[in-house]
């Protein structure tokens, strides 16, 4: 007898392996992390090193925020293959390498991924809107909360650079396609100064028609961009291309090089006039990006001249009572790298906010924020997803307290998915907050269940909760607005129950969710769904193992449990011969359950009773329908030691 199984056993080896990775496919698809890593690990140790193993692994733990097993794996991965893997398992080895305090590291293998980004490295099967979602991994609790939206008035070319002044968003954008001119840089139309009116009622922002700003030879046939607006509102700082005082070219300096200026124009009417350069700009290096202090005493901009820290720094001026200027101070190190720091804005509170891409970040530009300003010895903070992207993130700005919404504003970024090569965002950090709540209850008894482990799964499927249920049998989780999370409940001896909730923008909601878990014990019986074999065929498919893993788990859970299978048949084909093949698929199914550990004295017997146990009408010779012959194919899981 057991040299019979014995070859059965090795039979079924031949081809576990194949079946195993397609069941933890399966088991990950459902969001079972801890049976999925289980089952990769055993066809890791079977031979099966491929990629998609490695990487799967890496999610497992990436997914259950275990950074030091994920970074593991995808070090593994990328020592298989670095150049077949695609560029997101490179993104989470660095978010699980910076989770480890590894920086240095994590910033080796960020030179590769931005190079892959900046497409110096040709990847076929790069996703950058899959890169975008795990970038929402990386979102803290401060920011969790955090509404992102792309501005209607987006166009299919470079919008960017947000300021509001009396009600009016003036921006820069290259979407003036009358002038047939072209920038040879991106091929675009030249930037010009656009306004849109920003139209508040009580719960939405809307915005009028964008136009060109009202003003008298402030946009030219050049650049102009990146504008500061006096609290008065009589004085407009701006950036622009150096032109003559004609404005119908460029100035050039001896490498061919044409720079940004400075320059300010002074309200007339209801018309921006008057507009002059500013004293410190300079035909060899440019100047730009202007933004205001709060009390309009100093001004800060962007410059590449000679003495900076890097490719560009950021600078400040007094604004003198006479209307002069002091000579720019830089910065310093605090604020300034060997990269490129950009975009100043200065809130209402003094927080100094800036791009740059020398400090620490996702990738390319990155939003900061510092408090410089009160603390010259205050170092920059990252704020992070959803405001940072892996992408260019830049032109930063933030609504004022006057206007109640100093939680509120602005920023510009070309992450995947928008409109044009740059777009406008604007970010609403007043949390939009709801609620899933619910009771754990038995399927069959509706009593409530307790030690239930209810988890909140986002929509990329990392674990970002977990509670047990007491007494009462009740969970809850507080979660954001317009998202997509699955609540799955477990425990031990039970098969697990998923909702799918999907939340709406109605700040506060309530959506209730019971969980209903169907007990696997039931009286002398380890119950679970149907076991369905191919037509005339004994193998265990990939979904009946799914099942059989609810008897691996009971057996493990109960580790003196003994149990007897048996398996039936239809009445349909000829009595032997449906004897022989229940006998079979009952012999199969312990074969499988062997292979998963369970040791072979734990199963009494594996029988086969053909048709000679129907459960309805449908014995030979008589017409049923296939739902009901479907009824009498059936296996059962005896418990005849506890």
């Amino acid at each position: 007898m057991k040299s019979k199984f014995l070859i059965l056993i090795l039979a079924f080896s031949s081809t576990v392996v194949i079946a195993q990775e397609k069941l933890a496919d399966k088991f990950f698809g459902n969001y079972g992390y801890a049976k999925a890593t289980e089952l990769y690990e055993e066809v890791l140790k079977k031979g099966d090193t491929s990629l998609h193993v490695l990487t799967r692994l890496g999610d497992c733990y990436y997914n259950n925020s275990k950074s030091k097993k994920a970074v593991f794996w995808y070090g593994k991965a990328l020592k298989y293959s670095e150049k077949e893997i695609n560029p997101e398992y490179i993104f989470k080895y660095i978010q699980s390498l910076r989770s480890q305090g590894n920086f240095q590291e994590a910033e080796s293998w960020m030179t590769k991924f931005m190079a892959i980004q900046n497409n110096d490295t040709p990847v076929d099967n790069y996703k950058p809107e899959s890169i975008a979602k795990y970038n929402e991994l990386t979102v803290s609790e401060e920011n969790i909360s955090v509404n992102i939206q792309n501005l209607p008035f987006n166009s299919k070319y470079s919008d960017f650079g947000s300021f509001i002044h009396n009600g009016q968003l003036y921006f820069a954008s290259s979407r003036n396609t009358d002038d047939k001119k072209l920038y040879g840089w991106n091929q675009e139309p030249f930037l010009d100064i656009y306004q849109v009116e920003v139209i508040k009622k009580v719960d939405t922002v809307t915005y009028s028609t964008p136009d060109f700003i009202s003003a008298k030879k402030v946009n030219t046939n050049f650049h102009e961009a990146s504008v500061a607006i006096t609290n008065d509102g009589t004085t407009l700082y701006f950036t622009r291309d150096n032109v003559g005082k004609s404005t119908k070219k460029v100035k050039y300096d001896k490498k061919g090089t044409t720079h940004l200026k400075l320059y300010k124009a002074t309200l007339v009417g209801e018309q921006w006039t008057n507009s002059i350069e500013l004293p410190f700009n300079d035909d060899l290096f440019s100047t730009g990006h202007p933004t205001l202090s709060p009390d309009n005493k100093q001004l800060y901009f962007v410059s590449d001249r000679e003495g900076g820290f890097g490719n560009t720094d950021i600078y400040v001026v007094d604004i003198k009572d006479d209307n002069t200027y002091s000579e720019p101070r830089n910065l310093g190190e605090q604020i300034n790298t060997e990269g490129r720091e950009m975009f100043p804005f200065i809130a209402q509170d003094s927080t100094f906010y800036f791009s740059s891409d020398g400090h620490l970040n996702l990738g390319f530009l990155d939003i900061f924020k510092s408090k410089i300003l009160q603390d010259e010895t205050a170092s920059p903070e990252n704020l992070g997803a959803p405001y940072n992207s892996g992408f260019d993130d830049f032109a930063y700005f933030r609504n004022s307290a006057e206007d109640d919404s100093e939680n509120t504003g602005y920023f510009s970024s070309n992450r995947p998915n928008g409109k044009g090569s740059d777009d406008i965002y604007s970010f609403d950090a007043n949390a939009c907050e709801q609620t899933i709540t619910g009771i754990t209850k038995n399927t069959i008894t509706n009593e409530i269940l307790t030690g239930v482990t209810v988890k909140l799964i986002n929509e990329v499927g990392e674990i970002i909760l977990e509670v047990d249920t007491k007494e009462d049998g009740a969970y809850k989780f507080t979660v954001d607005c317009n998202k997509t999370y699955t609540i799955i409940g477990s425990k031990e001896d039970f098969k697990d129950d998923q909702k799918k909730i999907i939340t709406t923008n109605d700040n506060e909601k309530v959506t209730e969710a019971d969980l209903y878990l169907e007990p696997l014990i039931i009286t002398n019986q380890i119950v679970i769904n149907p076991i369905f074999f191919d037509f005339d065929k004994s193998n265990i498919r990939t979904d009946a193992q799914y099942e059989l893993e609810n008897i691996v788990d009971v057996l493990r859970s109960h580790p003196e449990m003994i149990i007897k299978i048996e398996s039936h048949t239809d009445s349909r084909g000829r009595d032997k011969y449906n004897m022989k093949l229940s006998d079979r698929r009952a012999k199969s199914t312990m074969a499988y359950l062997i292979s998963r550990g369970v040791t072979e004295n734990r199963i009494e017997s594996a029988t086969g009773f053909g048709e000679s146990q129907l459960l309805n009408k449908c014995a030979n010779r008589v017409k049923c329908s296939d739902e009901e012959h479907q009824l009498n194919r059936r296996s059962y899981f005896y418990i005849v030691k506890e």
